[in-house]
């Protein structure tokens, strides 16, 4: 029973992840939407830090992916369908939850 528990706790869900960018680093209007792409993870921490490790680590940045690494200021979307979608932007002390009027 335990057993089964800890299974349930664990399970990762897909999540549908949107990288948004701006034309130069260091803006803070004129965001794009860059890549998009579906994550497995747990949550939204785990599956902004699963977002962040792929594609700033060479070897697993997709083939098709043309944008920048992720880097302070970009916007990360991540669209749950129905259960609705939640932006979190890079800043210095980590992933922050901000409201879509970011992203113009």
């Amino acid at each position: 029973m335990v057993s089964a528990l800890l299974k349930l706790k664990s399970k990762a869900t897909e999540f549908d992840v949107t990288i948004f960018q701006t034309p130069h680093f260091g803006e803070t209007k004129g965001y794009k939407p860059v890549y998009r792409y579906i994550v497995s993870a747990k949550n939204h921490a785990d599956a902004l830090n699963k977002t962040f490790r792929t594609f700033n680590i060479p070897d697993t940045i997709p083939n098709d992916y043309e944008a920048r690494y992720i880097g302070t200021g970009d916007i990360v979307l991540i669209d749950e369908g129905k259960k609705g979608q939640s932006y979190y932007q890079l800043q210095p002390g980590g992933w922050k939850k901000v409201h879509r009027i970011h992203v113009r």
